[in-house]
């Protein structure tokens, strides 16, 4: 979002603070007097209308009914100190290899709450953000984050890749230590007791019940601010601070949430910065791991290099990054969709199709269409255009597949599978997003 329209639906008092907040060493004594109706009013409307519902069935619609009596209720037992947050439902989202990720999902009413102090976080804390943290801010996109990594690889600034990959970040910050980094921006004890509310808050998972003493849940809308505050201190000023200064040479840390490369320019530095790198997250308590946190050699390959690959690979926000010859026979970064995403992909649609394949053809159709254009929408990079060819045509023999079980008395055939295709037809596998100027 531009810094003209964030203004524009800031109140004054916002304003005043953004202006303060330009002053990296200032410190905020008051700030929760910013928690007032009409903060709570903007944030009822930020909210998504399907958001998922929490443990007390609330949707936005239903609390929307009687929002003038309920602001002002919510408003009068924050300041009173009587608020206290319902515990979350947890539920867990399938992953690659039989895992899961838990995901909380709070109360609507608390999450009034946490997004007015995320509004309130956000304009303290941006101006301190580094250039390389893209993940979960305004105006920046995990796109802006593949375009920066690309322009430091066609640099020659990438030759050596430190890929890291923390273990349940968002369930491991300490929230001690977390506090403690908010203290030296924030010392207005009412607006860290609201914080605190967020952080202690107990999981309901079915029906047990757990009080977890370290994290913060991952899906409330409080987390990504946080776990931004927390990376800021552990990872991203250490590296501007105590790692640059120490290195031979020029090194590029690029950020997206818990999810980062640092590109080096000789193998010396990413090897000792890959020493140090594990002490210095254990003593955040987070732990990075051991197989997927590793160095990759990614120099550009000589001109005359007789082979049609680079040295090697490495994996950034679910692209495979790579090294590949363009139509005039230069060496030139690419990325595709890792082969574990696309798999997942096709695999989720495979069982959407499976569960409706009663339902009519226009809905299926509708359902399908989405899923399929949110997968193009992120992954359709110049460059990618194979693995987007390769998804459309599984999705289609994966529709047929379902549809052709639908009755054990009429196959259908693929000529009538084709001429439904016509009358409604998938996405087109195409170029979406342009990271990079092609190549000619």
């Amino acid at each position: 979002m531009p810094a003209t329209s964030m203004a524009e639906s800031m109140s004054p008092e916002l304003l005043e603070v953004m202006e303060r907040a330009k002053g990296p060493k200032f410190v905020f004594l008051s700030l929760a007097h910013l928690i007032d109706e009409a903060a709570l009013t903007r944030a009822f409307h930020r909210i998504r209308k399907d958001a998922a519902v929490g443990v007390d069935g609330i949707t936005k619609e239903q609390y929307g009914k009687e929002l003038e009596s309920h602001v002002p209720d919510l408003h009068e037992r924050l300041r009173t100190m009587r608020w206290r947050h319902q515990p979350i439902r947890r539920v867990h989202i399938p992953k690659e290899k039989g895992k899961s990720r838990p995901i909380g999902i709070s109360a609507f009413e608390d999450k009034i709450v946490q997004e007015a102090l995320r509004e309130v976080l956000e304009v303290i804390y941006e101006p301190l953000f580094r250039d390389f943290s893209y993940g979960f801010r305004k105006g920046r996109s995990a796109h802006d984050a593949l375009r920066a990594l690309n322009q430091v690889l066609y640099q020659g600034k990438g030759n050596w890749i430190l890929e890291l990959d923390v273990q349940s970040y968002f369930d491991s910050i300490n929230r001690k230590m977390l506090m403690e980094m908010l203290r030296e921006r924030v010392v207005d004890g009412s607006l860290l007791r609201l914080i605190g509310k967020c952080l202690h808050v107990g999981a309901l998972d079915g029906e047990e019940y757990s009080e977890p003493d370290e994290g913060t849940a991952q899906g409330s809308v409080l987390s990504p601010i946080l776990g931004n505050i927390y990376l800021h201190h552990v990872l991203d000023v250490w590296f501007e601070r105590d790692v640059l200064p120490r290195l031979r040479k020029k090194a590029s840390l690029i950020r997206f949430a818990d999810d980062g490369v640092i590109a080096f320019e000789c193998e010396d530095d990413a090897r000792r910065v890959m020493a140090v790198i594990a002490k210095r997250f254990e003593r955040y308590g987070l732990k990075l791991h051991p197989e997927k946190t590793r160095v990759v050699r990614f120099e550009q390959p000589r001109r005359c290099d007789p082979t049609g690959k680079g040295p090697g690979t490495f994996d950034f926000l679910g692209f495979t990054l790579f090294w590949r010859r363009s139509r005039r026979g230069h060496w030139v970064p690419r990325l595709k969709t890792r082969k574990a995403r696309c798999r997942r992909f096709i695999v989720a649609v495979d069982e959407w199709c499976r569960c409706h394949r009663h339902d009519s053809t226009s809905e299926q159709h509708a359902a399908l269409t989405r899923r399929i254009a949110g997968h193009f929408n992120y992954f359709g990079v110049n460059g990618n255009v194979p693995a987007l060819l390769h998804v459309a045509r599984a999705c289609e023999v994966v529709w047929h597949k379902w549809l052709n079980r639908r009755s054990q008395r009429s196959r259908l055939s693929w000529t009538r599978f084709g001429a439904l295709l016509r009358s409604f037809p998938l996405p087109r596998a195409q170029v979406r997003v342009q990271l990079w100027q092609p190549a000619s």
